[in-house]
């Protein structure tokens, strides 16, 4: 008994270690600048947004899906040099955009 003590501790240990490095890498990604570029999809169904991200002073370009932030592109309710607080997610090396929005509101 004394040697699948040890045995299943470590595997618990392991399994553990798993779970938080998964956590950790899913997380999300505040950034809040300026809009630089916008560039729709020939089919609008996606959109490449890129921001100059305030803090760093570097470009983050975001893959935008979701309908709303799309229509938004579409009809100018957001267009280039808008401020927007953006939150995504790297997921294969692109950054999914989860949310996408006017830091004063829209």
């Amino acid at each position: 008994m004394s040697k699948t003590l040890p045995a299943a501790l470590r595997i618990a240990v392991l399994a553990a270690a798993a779970f938080a490095w998964q956590g950790a890498a899913a997380q999300d990604v505040t950034v809040v600048g300026p809009v630089t570029k916008i560039v729709l999809s020939a089919d609008g169904q996606s959109a490449v947004a890129t921001l100059k991200d305030s803090k760093s002073g570097g470009e983050v370009q975001l893959n935008v899906t979701d309908e709303l932030t799309l229509d938004k592109f579409k009809d100018k309710r957001i267009v280039e040099g808008d401020e927007i607080r953006a939150r995504f997610q790297n997921k294969d090396g692109q950054n999914a955009s989860k949310s996408f929005r006017k830091t004063a509101g829209c």
